[in-house]
């Protein structure tokens, strides 16, 4: 390749060029009387400046960079008012600065910018996270709250970007808030918030006065809210397992987004909408239902082993109704614990956000186990509370325990007869059948009475499964070695991670295993023994001794991770529950005298039932049958 070089014509052709223009400057340099016209045309434009600022209301708000640029420049403030439309009176206000108003109570400490005019930072004063750092629930742009809307001269806008003019005063007690997003003096958007001494609620409005000619009411008024949820325990799975969007609908439902993964949906008539991260809720309330919600919930933390600063994010679109043209929308909005008691002072069944269970098992848990917890913890420490419960629990239950262990009794005692029938009739199966129900009739026993006890106790299980992990009461209260009996307790920490188990050592979740382990050697070697064999079918002893070893091992991994209040339930209840057999075996039921009154029961005539009878003839006729058929055969 070629090197280019400059050469002597080059040179000198640049130098006639450089002469050329200073000659051409010299020569068009103004002359004085030129001067003093530039002077004066110059003042004349700063004037039309200031008038033009003063009348500039009919611009949008701009950036304050922007803005301090088109003061000083007339060009750039016509630039700028095609640019952005309404709204410039806000623009042209000291509030046109990225400025946060503060507002605070005993309980809640709230920040709004002047920028979007909404909360950018909420803080609860009494509680920490698992790491003792104050709870924020908003902080650092993880929340957004605009309105969007199309203008009468074809724009469309969007609140967020917009700067509000703040006004703060008080009515007795209360604080007020006025942010104004201005067009004049008389026509603005407003957000009103009103905060009372020691309390969550906090009473929010939207409005707009004078807007009728600005708003183009026949595109749609959207509401927006959306915000990322941060992790505040210890296991992000087991807080991001009770973390999910709930809302109340259609005249008192309740329904909630899915918790695993990501999930939208469109509903109707809601009412309120709840972005819970367990312990803690954000919720939106309105006096009006909104007719349309669209909803969706993303979940965010994917991994345990990452250091998930969010769980999940969660946004909602609602179209707003106008009335004559104008906003109009009386709403709340709640910040703080999710605590049945705490929701119940507002009467808007904001309780029914927290996960209690469905149907039978949420009555149990709200009519019977939380005011129990409730009144005990009122004056015992939660640990010893927790246990004082079980006991009453298992008291309460024993004499479903006593039917039970009666019948297996009954049951390991006609064993020995039960074999005879079925060898005397090992060809008739029906015969068999018949005569095996005809001695559980006489006896007073049967096979079912054994299983209708654990069916009794089933919802009890289940609702206290649901109890524990969302007991508020219980956040970050210690018992003995555990630090906080609403998450897992830890003796030791593993240099890796197990799958499913984790990556820690829990000791409450050992304890129940281990007295679960006996319980059930205790009761499976009596359903063994009270069980009769029969051809056919699978041998009953084996699973039921696989059962042994696999309910404990289950039970040492699932609640590995879970709440050490519950773990500390089913260690103690399975240690009464093993206290309770051994009386009832040793000094309650006496087996030679169920035997003698067996033998008592045989001898009284039995009267069959119309639904004994019933099964009976059906059990004849089919035998008859069956037999008919053999004949014909041959």
């Amino acid at each position: 390749m070629e090197e280019k070089k400059l050469d002597l014509n080059s040179i000198i052709g640049f130098v006639l060029i450089a002469a050329i223009l200073m000659y051409m400057l010299w020569q068009n340099q103004p002359t004085p009387e030129e001067i003093e016209a530039q002077e004066k045309a110059k003042q004349e434009q700063i004037d039309a400046e200031a008038i033009a600022k003063e009348k500039a209301v009919d611009t949008f708000v701009a950036t304050p960079e922007d803005f301090s640029v088109a003061a000083t420049d007339s060009m750039q403030l016509v630039n700028l008012k095609n640019k952005i439309g309404s709204f410039a009176y806000s623009s042209s206000l000291s509030s046109a600065t990225q400025e946060e108003t503060v507002i605070e109570n005993e309980v809640l400490y709230l920040k709004v910018n002047n920028k979007g005019g909404y909360l950018t930072e909420v803080k609860l004063k009494q509680f920490v996270n698992y790491d003792s750092v104050p709870i924020f629930l908003i902080k650092d742009s993880n929340a957004i709250f605009s309105i969007n809307f199309g203008t009468t001269d074809n724009r469309i806008l969007n609140t967020k970007d917009l700067y509000f003019q703040p006004t703060l005063t008080k009515s007795g007690d209360n604080q007020i808030l006025s942010m104004k997003l201005k067009v004049s003096e008389t026509e603005f958007l407003e957000y009103r918030y009103e905060l009372k001494p020691n309390d969550y609620m906090l009473g929010f409005s939207v409005r707009s006065q004078g807007l009728n000619k600005v708003i183009n009411s026949s595109q749609q008024v959207t509401l927006d809210w959306k915000l990322k949820g941060y992790r505040h325990a210890k296991s992000i799975a087991y807080e991001n397992r009770y973390t999910r969007l709930t809302y109340q609908h259609d005249g008192g439902k309740i329904n909630k987004l899915g918790q695993a993964g990501d999930d939208d949906e469109i509903e109707k008539d809601v009412e309120w909408l709840s972005f819970r991260q367990h312990f803690f809720s954000s919720i939106l309330l309105t006096d009006k239902p909104f007719k349309t919600v669209a909803l969706k919930s993303e979940n965010l933390a994917i991994d345990e082993e990452i250091d998930t600063i969010y769980t999940k994010s969660y946004a909602v679109s609602i179209p707003l109704d106008l009335s004559a043209g104008e906003i109009n929308e009386s709403l709340n909005m709640y910040y703080g614990p999710t605590d049945s008691q705490t929701f119940k002072q507002y009467d808007r069944g904001l309780e029914e956000s927290i996960p209690f269970g469905w149907g039978l098992f949420g009555w149990i848990n709200k009519s019977l186990f939380i005011p129990l917890f409730g009144f005990l913890s009122g004056f015992l420490p939660y640990g010893i509370a927790i246990i004082v419960m079980t006991v009453l629990v298992r008291l309460v239950l024993s004499p479903v325990l006593y039917k039970s262990y009666l019948s297996q009794a009954k049951m390991k005692i006609l064993k020995p007869e039960i074999a005879e029938i079925s060898a005397k009739y090992k060809d008739n199966p029906m015969k068999k059948q018949k005569e095996t129900m005809a001695l559980y009739s006489k006896a007073g026993a049967s096979p079912m009475s054994g299983c209708l006890p654990a069916l009794v106790q089933l919802p009890v299980f289940y609702a206290l499964f649901m109890f524990f992990p969302t007991a508020f009461e219980l956040r970050q209260k210690s018992f003995l070695w555990a630090e906080d009996l609403s998450s897992y307790d830890t003796i030791a920490e593993l240099p890796f991670r197990i799958p499913i188990y984790g990556d820690h050592v829990s000791l409450f979740p050992i304890l129940a295993s281990i007295a679960i382990f006996f319980y059930m050697k205790m009761t499976t070697g009596q359903q063994v023994a009270s069980t009769p064999t029969q051809e056919g079918m699978p041998d009953m002893g084996k699973m039921m001794k696989y059962m042994i070893y696999f309910s404990p091992i289950m039970m040492l991994f699932f609640f590995n991770n879970y709440a050490s209040g519950l773990s500390l339930y089913y260690f103690i209840s399975n240690l009464i529950t093993i206290g309770i057999m051994l009386v009832i075996k040793n000094y309650i039921l006496d087996e030679d005298k169920i035997h003698a009154q067996i033998q008592v029961n045989k001898q009284k005539p039995k009267k069959q039932g119309k639904f004994q009878r019933k099964m009976a003839e059906m059990m004849e006729k089919a035998e008859e049958q069956k037999q008919a058929q053999k004949k014909g055969k041959r």
